[in-house]
């Protein structure tokens, strides 16, 4: 394979190791913050660096859009562009042209779609997708392009999706070929199907990727449905291959994700929440635009490694959020992006010293006294 996974310890199904790759190592669980355009938003790649990311996500769909492709290329690729010289993965952009664009045709061939930004007209193919990804912007972790079928599908629906996607896989398999330096990860889907999920399965191994993920969730399915579908799921994928669970989620989600051997992750929640005025911490998300923090002179982690988690007071934390300040967007967003880092870490050591079951019990314990989650 082409970026080794050492295995260095598992409890259960729930494992940690290293994903190794030129521009670094990745440790595992990871949690990919999203960098959408060329960015993770209102941070720098320093206060990212800074959380201990080891490496970021970036989108296709936005790049192809702006600035376009070959002007990356030209500029030097991704990693030049936003200077970031970690790993990063790109997403093949089929689930932005699916869910943000007015998509005009989807066939055999391609999807061909409308901008969302100007209304020009633009066509998706797997090689295109793969093109992009790999030569142009010069991902680490190269996505295939596949179709990311809308929750509730019935079973027929989900299997054309699943199907395609598998065709997809193929196509993309062979734009990409053979490379040294660069991986390409295949995508399970089939809905809430197992069958589907299993048959996906199969067809992508008989093609062979260097990691696997689990696509098609996250979609309106809601917390106990996405469980369901984990607890058979990322058992059907090698085990000695990366599983990486798309567009996951709250730290609810990636905790019960881990106990089920999912090793990677990316959402854009925690800037999102950041932007909005919601922090995440141990005991739930609070939101800093309530009154009662108006005099609170703590902050919100004093243990935490992040100036914005330990040195701001949730009073500050809520003036600037209550006066649309921008300094509190961004220290919101870096305080939830150390948090989710610092979540991660705190699931590698307990997997590393046979204590997750424990770990997840208290952090269920912690939440749902809080109001925050409910335990499945």
């Amino acid at each position: 394979m082409t970026f080794p996974l050492d295995i260095s310890a598992t409890d259960g199904r729930a494992r940690t190791g290293v994903l190794r790759t030129p521009r670094g190592d990745i440790r595992t669980p990871a949690f990919m913050p999203v960098g959408t355009a060329a960015t993770v938003k209102a941070l720098t790649v320093d206060q990212v660096a800074q959380t201990g990311a080891d490496i970021l996500l970036g989108n296709t769909y936005h790049l192809m859009l702006r600035p376009g492709p070959e002007r990356m290329e030209r500029l030097g690729g991704l990693h030049k562009f936003m200077r970031w010289d970690r790993p990063i993965l790109t997403d093949s952009g089929g689930f932005q042209v699916m869910s943000l664009s007015g998509i005009s045709k989807l066939t055999e061939e391609a999807v061909t779609f409308s901008s969302h930004i100007d209304g020009s007209k633009h066509v998706l193919t797997p090689e295109r997708s793969i093109e992009i990804q790999a030569d142009r912007l010069g991902s680490d972790i190269v996505m295939q392009l596949d179709e990311c079928v809308a929750w509730p599908a019935e079973e027929a629906r989900a299997r054309s999706g699943m199907e395609l996607s598998a065709r997809w896989a193929k196509r993309s398999k062979d734009a990409f070929g053979t490379r040294d330096l660069q991986a390409l990860f295949g995508i399970q889907q089939g809905s809430t199907f197992e069958t589907l999920r299993r048959e996906s399965s199969e067809r992508l191994q008989e093609i062979g990727f260097d990691g696997y993920a689990i696509g098609g969730l996250a979609v309106g399915e809601g917390h106990q449905a996405m469980c369901e579908v984990l607890d058979y799921a990322p058992d059907m994928l090698p085990a000695d291959r990366p599983r990486y669970l798309m567009g996951v989620g709250k730290p609810v989600d990636l905790v019960e994700a881990v106990w089920r051997g999912i090793d990677m992750f990316d959402c854009v929640l925690p800037t999102r929440a950041g932007r909005h005025g919601q922090a995440w911490t141990w005991d739930g998300p609070i939101n800093l635009r309530n009154a009662r923090f108006a005099e609170d002179q703590d902050p919100l982690d004093t243990d935490a490694p992040c100036p914005a988690s330990a040195d701001y007071s949730k009073a500050y934390l809520h003036h600037l959020i209550r006066a649309d300040e921008i300094l509190g967007k961004i220290l919101l967003s870096w305080h939830n992006i150390a948090f989710f880092q610092t979540l991660t870490a705190a699931m590698r050591e307990a997997i590393a010293h046979g204590r997750f079951d424990q770990f997840r019990r208290d952090f269920h314990a912690r939440h749902s006294s809080n109001g925050a989650v409910n335990r499945p």
